[in-house]
């Protein structure tokens, strides 16, 4: 999707570096992880949901053909 290569990220790094110095650049890199991996969990929890439903409303569908029509 993205031609980057390793000049474009060091150039990324070294703007990181001057906006928020050494000393936050860790912490920063920490709380993206940590957000990154909140959005994968609740992305893959919704995923499971949504199978969850489909498997039932497709259960029903198939227990509801089933049923003798009077």
């Amino acid at each position: 999707m993205f031609n980057i290569g390793p000049g474009e990220i060091a150039v990324v790094f070294g703007v990181a570096l001057l906006i928020f110095g050494p000393k936050k650049l860790p912490e920063l890199g920490r709380s993206l992880g940590q957000g990154l991996g909140n959005f994968k969990r609740s992305l893959t929890d919704a995923q499971h949901e949504l199978k969850t439903a489909i498997k039932e409303s497709e259960t029903e569908e198939q227990n509801q053909n089933k049923e003798p029509q009077a």
